[in-house]
């Protein structure tokens, strides 16, 4: 769910532009606006789903990038690990026999260990989006956007690790991975390799 400034800022296009296109998506019954809970925005409908499917499938074909976009799938699976693992350990520090204790930050080796993961993380996942934006321009920027949240978690501002509602590593993350499963028409929860 977006709004119409969300959808222009992360897609480059004017505003005007975006909330035009959203409309006219909308009158294709391809997206909806939706409230909930004091938030509201853009969503798509099944019927949306189904063009978009057929538009990746159709892009993939002509860009002949099918090989890369599963090789780089591929690769993402281990590191998606690492990644799930790091923002829990960034969440929760067990302790005193409770593997739930929330992590209150108040030891900066642990955090430490953290950041220094996703530090890793980070050149990992430039090195996949490298090889997925020769093949599909629209990947570029994850990278980028990874490494801005680390760099303002890594200045104090933690909520950039996993925080919702912010462009953080983790919602970053999750962004390129369902970008990753849409393209490749996979379902979540049908993958194969490690979770």
């Amino acid at each position: 769910m977006a709004d119409d400034l969300a959808v222009a800022r992360r897609t480059g296009v004017d505003r005007h532009k975006v909330s035009e296109l959203l409309e006219d998506n909308e009158a294709y019954g391809w997206v909806t606006r939706v409230e909930f809970a004091g938030t509201g925005g853009w969503t798509l409908t099944g019927r949306g789903k189904a063009e978009d499917a057929r538009r990746l499938a159709e892009e993939l074909d002509e860009a002949r990038a099918r090989t890369v976009v599963e090789d780089a799938h591929r690769a993402f699976l281990p590191l998606n690990e690492r990644l799930v693992r790091a923002c829990t350990d960034w969440q929760l520090k067990p302790e005193d026999g409770n593997q739930f204790a929330v992590n209150d930050h108040s030891d900066p080796e642990w955090d430490a260990r953290v950041l220094d993961e996703l530090s890793a993380l980070a050149d990992e996942l430039g090195r996949l989006v490298g090889a997925l934006t020769g093949a599909l321009a629209r990947f570029g920027g994850y990278d980028e956007r990874f490494s801005a949240a680390l760099a303002r978690a890594r200045a104090g501002e933690g909520q950039w690790v996993a925080g919702v509602g912010v462009a953080s590593c983790h919602a970053t993350w999750m962004e390129l991975h369902e970008d990753l499963l849409s393209t490749l028409g996979v379902e979540r929860g049908a993958e194969s390799g490690p979770r």
